[in-house]
């Protein structure tokens, strides 16, 4: 079936290239780990037209995995090819073409994993997810995985979690999500590629996590307990691995770096002017030297295991005071139902003013139990224009699809909805229920263990870019390594618990496997940061949304609307009280930038 654009609509530009959709079929979830068993790929030119089909079986050399979802045994996979003797061919059908996959960083690292392993270069420069494009179009369907928005396009499936059928549903899903797009004017999130050939870009080993509570700062002349923070710098005599081995052995947590939570700092030379070193003396942190760290190592106490409740998150002490936050409001269990309110099935595009008129539209739409949009979408429901909103580029979209276009005054009296009819474009869970809109602050409870996806999109941006970060933390408030701070130059914290996923240029996802944290983990908090000198204020309403999964139903979602002048905003976080997960949508804001964000949560900047 060709990628065929609507008559009036004839390869757009924008939305004309030259296409290889790909899935893969693997033996696990973890490219760095697990293998490709098999691929399909195909080639679309500019015109829609398909140019090509490839697949084939791919003999991993090692356990299949999950027979039961993928039906490929060891025996269905005896004698085919390596990826390797493949390769090439492969990356001839990728190479000067846009890569399509449903959920297309799971596919792309794949591929990038196998193609270090053979010692040869991805030869993919951009991507499209076409969960993504999904997100941005925003059909009438509870969830977006592919055989959903395959029954909602009418796209037939005949054997799913087979790579050739689903390549071939991916390309009815991708036609029919192209004609939307262009209907709509949505941009596509394509997302570039950096060079991933060396096979050494795999994440650090996990750092071994340390099952004791942190109980402060030893006692002048006492000794080290249990759970205490340990840094090292300089040259030593034993060697370091030796030091840090013997520390974790001994139940102490070894650091990287030195905070006013560190307990000793260990050095032959502390007027060697070492970042840690200087960083120690400004702390109070305790200096010893080797000799005395070895003598302290005969005699460590006992410390307190991790369990319990935890403290309250709080802010990091070096940040400024952040912006006020409203109230936390009273936890709920996700799919709980809602209380009817006379917006509770409108999504709400505002068009025009300043940002805090905007923010006060949004923030009262919410308040009337609909949704604020942050893009045009299949569905926005209703306009409010603002002054100077009849000059966005958008209003010619919205005056060709029929949405209803109000003044600001529409919200002070707004008519209740009309019971049992739907709004254009939205969509209830199967429950009956729908996604939990949080206010600033609001809080809802999780599930003790799972995966669970933080997604944050903004309106397309031309003159700055947004950086989606997150820190492990501990009770102190602090991350255990530097590796605890994801972000784009190291997407995913020791272990693989939480991971940075790139959606496109206005769309990025942190992924929280609860069940994968290290013990000290009390909280995870994702931000978002400015590069260069725009604002908050400048960028417009942020939308943050959580989900069980990459292609799950949303549970929650909140739009944050920074004040003017912020380059810092921290989304959410994710944190433990007792037993029990919690979500919360924070939307505080730094004047400072991220680098201050870093250091107040005990990172090392260089």
């Amino acid at each position: 079936m060709p990628l065929a654009f609507p008559p009036d609509a004839s390869r757009p530009p924008g939305y004309a290239y030259d296409w290889a959709l790909v899935d893969v079929e693997t033996s696990g979830l973890v490219a760095r780990r697990d293998r490709v068993l098999s691929i399909a790929v195909l080639t679309f030119g500019p015109d829609g037209v398909q140019s090509g089909e490839y697949s084939t079986l791919l003999d991993p050399g090692c356990d299949p995995g999950p027979v039961h979802v993928h039906g490929l045994t060891a025996e269905r996979l005896r004698g085919a090819p390596t990826f390797e003797q493949v390769a090439d061919r492969i990356g001839a059908l990728l190479r000067g073409r846009v890569m399509v996959a449903h959920n297309a960083q799971f596919d792309y690292d794949f591929l990038a994993h196998e193609f270090a392993r053979a010692r040869l270069h991805l030869p993919v420069d951009r991507r499209l997810c076409t969960l993504a494009l999904n997100r941005r179009v925003e059909p009438p369907v509870a969830g977006l995985g592919l055989a959903a928005l395959a029954e909602h396009y009418g796209v037939p499936q005949t054997r799913a979690h087979d790579a050739l059928d689903d390549a071939r549903v991916l390309a009815g899903v991708f036609r029919a999500s192209l004609a939307e797009a262009v209907r709509l004017g949505v941009p596509l999130p394509l997302v570039a590629c950096p060079p991933r050939q060396d096979p050494r870009f795999a994440p650090k080993p996990p750092k071994t996590p340390c099952a004791y509570r942190n109980p402060g700062r030893p006692a002048s002349g006492g000794p080290l307990v249990q759970g205490m923070k340990v840094a090292f710098t300089g040259e030593s005599t034993v060697p370091r691995a030796e030091l840090v081995a013997r520390a974790v052995d001994a139940g102490l947590n070894v650091m990287s770096s030195v905070s006013r939570h560190t307990g000793v700092l260990v050095t032959n030379d502390v007027v060697s002017g070492s970042a840690k070193a200087r960083r120690a003396i400004a702390e109070g942190v305790t200096v010893v030297d080797e000799r005395a760290f070895l003598g302290l190592l005969e005699r460590v106490r006992p410390g307190t295991l991790h369990e319990g409740p935890a403290a309250p998150p709080t802010a990091p002490a070096e940040a400024p005071a952040p912006v006020a936050a409203a109230a936390p409001a009273p936890p709920r269990r996700p799919g709980a139902p809602y209380a009817a309110k006379p917006f509770g099935r409108r999504r709400v595009l505002v068009l025009g003013g300043t940002h805090e008129e905007a923010s006060a539209v949004r923030a009262r739409a919410v308040e009337l139990g609909g949704t604020a949009a942050i893009n045009l979408s299949a569905g926005v429901t209703d306009v409010v224009l603002l002054p100077g909103g009849e000059r966005d580029r958008r209003m010619t979209r919205v005056a060709t699809l029929g949405i209803p276009v109000h003044p600001r005054e529409w919200l002070g009296a707004p008519a209740a909805e009309p019971a049992g009819v739907p709004a254009r474009g939205t969509a209830e869970h199967r429950d009956g229920t729908a996604a939990e809109v949080l206010p600033r602050g609001g809080v809802i409870d999780l599930p003790a263990a799972g995966q669970w996806h933080v997604a944050a999109s903004w309106a397309q941006q031309t003159g700055c870019e947004i950086d989606v970060v997150a820190f492990v933390l501990d009770g102190d408030e602090q991350v255990a390594c530097d590796e605890d701070f994801v972000f784009y130059g190291a997407p995913e914290s020791p272990g693989g618990s939480v991971r940075l996923l790139c959606d496109g240029p206005t769309e990025q996802t942190v992924a929280v496997d609860l069940a994968a944290l290290p013990p000290a983990a009390r909280r995870i908090a994702i931000a978002a940061a400015i590069d260069g000198t725009d604002t908050f204020g400048d960028v417009g309403a942020v939308q943050v949304a959580l989900a069980p999964g990459a292609d799950a139903p949303v549970v929650a979602q909140a739009t944050l609307d920074a004040a003017t002048s912020e380059r810092t905003l921290l989304l959410a976080e994710v944190y433990r009280r007792g037993p029990r997960w919690r979500f919360r949508a924070v939307g505080q804001g730094y004047d400072h930038g991220l680098e201050a964000l870093v250091r107040g949560y005990g990172v090392e900047v260089e």
